[in-house]
């Protein structure tokens, strides 16, 4: 016995999965369905999306697709990169920080709509589930959650087929046959899973690849770039001032001719298994290693080895779906506070899927050539101070030495 619910906010692509998901939820709960579509630069059209909601009997007034690329990139990226947050050391989280944006403006929506329940199509083994989940409990305590992949007996592509034809629903062609892998796709980055990328010995195919070209038939000449930082974030590209969704999308077609950003990864999935994808993130690979060039010369010592502490957590909080958590806050303050002087402009060089720092500068380096100079520092520096410092340091060593001799 279903619980009694009369309107379910459901996050809907309009493609197979989602489509069967609103019907299926009109049959099953005898509900109203309001569809939200989010556009994070995810590069496909959406109006398809409205008008198979509409087709399907959606109302017009409940359909709402959303342009939320500036707000993913200034609220959710940018904060993330002020962190050097990667999961595991390499992955730069493209889906795992576009869940929370989603969860949250779902439950904008239903409580502008008055609806009781939001549902999600995340499948039952994944990660996103827990992401979108977690997002929606800590925002709405109450809110009832419809996860149609942990209730329902469609357990396979040929049964969502075949309840889409029950139904009347379009399914395209390409969806008839046997999906090669699953693909998921914003701003950030593009992520495929599944099937063919199930043997992690096997090399991913090179028809996998969307968002960059390979890197041996990249230009065989380097492009340099120079990206300017304000207080930790990018806000110009060759000195152009832009704003953070353009300058990411810049940052991409950048990458994507130097096939810079690919990541072929086995990770550990917060459920518990293993799970093999690739990954193509160009732009967000390049401004990674360029804020890692801006801190270099900007950031103290202590702050920048406890950043290098407090990251790997960081990274977890957002991929195991915690963003809204008070301890992602808390390290967020001591991430934005040592933000303040990380300004200047980094000098990088694309060349064949590589991202190199080949210059910085800044108003507030940190860097004092007098001082690090190998030729006469005028005093800058007493090089017989460091005597003292060493035999402080060597002291426990060399008692441990005495005793254990």
């Amino acid at each position: 016995m279903t619980d009694k619910i009369d309107r379910v906010v459901l996050a809907f692509s309009g493609g197979l999965d989602t489509s069967v998901i609103l019907k299926w939820l009109q049959t099953t709960y005898r509900c109203e369905v309001v569809t939200f579509t989010a556009d994070l630069g995810q590069g496909e059209e959406l109006e398809p999306a409205r008008r198979k909601a509409e087709l399907m009997g959606v109302k017009q007034e409940h359909i709402f697709i959303d342009d939320l690329r500036e707000e993913f990139v200034r609220d959710y990226v940018y904060p993330m990169m002020r962190a050097n947050a990667l999961y595991e050391g390499l992955y730069l989280l493209g889906t795992s920080i576009a869940r929370p944006l989603i969860a949250k403006r779902q439950v904008e929506i239903a409580r502008q709509v008055g609806a009781d329940a939001v549902s999600h199509g995340a499948t039952g083994k994944g990660n996103d589930q827990v992401r979108f989940e977690l997002g929606y409990y800590a925002l709405a305590p109450d809110i009832k959650v419809i996860a149609p992949w942990r209730e329902w007996d469609l357990t396979s592509r040929t049964a969502l087929i075949g309840f889409a034809e029950a139904h009347q629903i379009p399914v395209p062609k390409d969806k008839r046959g046997e999906s090669p892998f699953s693909t998921d796709a914003n701003l950030l980055h593009t992520s495929s899973e599944g099937k063919v990328l199930e043997d992690p010995w096997e090399e991913v195919p090179d028809y996998v690849y969307s968002r960059t070209v390979n890197p041996e038939d990249a230009p065989d000449a380097p492009e340099i770039i120079t990206v300017d930082f304000e207080r930790g974030d990018a806000v110009a590209i060759n000195g152009e001032g832009l704003s953070p969704a353009s300058l990411l999308a810049k940052l991409n077609d950048l990458g994507r001719t130097h096939g810079i950003g690919r990541l072929d990864l086995v990770e550990n999935r917060f459920v518990g298994m293993k799970s093999r994808g690739m990954y193509e993130t160009p732009g967000g690979t390049i401004l990674h290693l360029a804020h890692r060039g801006i801190e270099q010369i900007t950031l103290d010592r202590g702050a920048a080895h406890l950043k290098d502490e407090l990251a790997p957590r960081y990274a977890e909080l957002i991929y195991n779906g915690l963003w809204f958590s008070p301890e992602r806050e808390m390290l967020q303050a001591l991430v934005d506070h040592s933000q303040q002087k990380v300004t200047g402009t980094v000098r990088l060089k694309l060349y064949k899927g590589g991202v190199h720092v080949i210059g910085r500068k800044s108003p507030y380096s940190l860097y004092s050539e007098k001082v690090v100079t190998f030729e006469d520092d005028a005093g800058a520096y007493d090089q017989r101070d460091a005597e003292g410092f060493i035999k402080l340091n060597a002291l426990r060593l060399r008692l441990l030495g005495r005793r254990d001799r």
